[in-house]
């Protein structure tokens, strides 16, 4: 890469388990970066590997597609050493998850940690877990990554 060339900017979005919340913020970041013309690497995965290859929910997938989001090809994953090289933000979807890749990163790497709500105000801190809920959750879930991820894009555009 030459030094003209900038480096494109890199985001792995992290819950629980990548299976309702960060899955979704990669379908909805990938298509509001692509229509904000931003060019970025993004990722999504989970502190845990309790559903390592399955896709995502149903339900999250239901609720991003009737707003016209796209999942396919996303599969879950867990968080791995490498991504605290990798990424340029690590955001997580809520205290727990944020505490967690604290533990398993290197400090050099925690101004990389941010909570992904802290992009957007929205009157909430983190993302709820909607796993065990119901369609509203998933609806509220999808409402808050939007708002969080229009921040998120003029964050990285203003650093451009």
């Amino acid at each position: 890469m030459s030094q003209d060339t900038p480096k494109v900017p890199s985001v792995l979005f992290v819950c629980l388990g990548n299976i309702c919340r960060s899955p979704t913020a990669e379908a909805v970041f990938r298509q509001k970066a692509r229509q904000a013309g931003l060019e970025v690497n993004i990722d999504s995965a989970g502190t845990h590997g309790y559903h390592i290859g399955n896709p995502p929910d149903k339900r999250s997938q239901a609720a991003g597609e009737a707003k016209g989001y796209d999942f396919s090809g996303l599969a879950c994953r867990k968080v791995a050493p490498e991504d605290f090289e990798q990424f340029d933000y690590i955001l997580a979807m809520d205290h727990s998850n944020l505490k967690n890749l604290k533990k398993v990163s290197e400090p050099l790497h925690h101004d990389k940690l941010h909570l992904f709500l802290s992009f957007a105000d929205t009157g909430h801190e983190e993302v709820p877990d909607p796993y065990y809920g119901g369609r509203k959750g998933f609806e509220l879930v999808l409402e808050l990554i939007e708002k969080a991820s229009d921040g998120l894009i003029k964050t990285i555009k203003q650093q451009q």
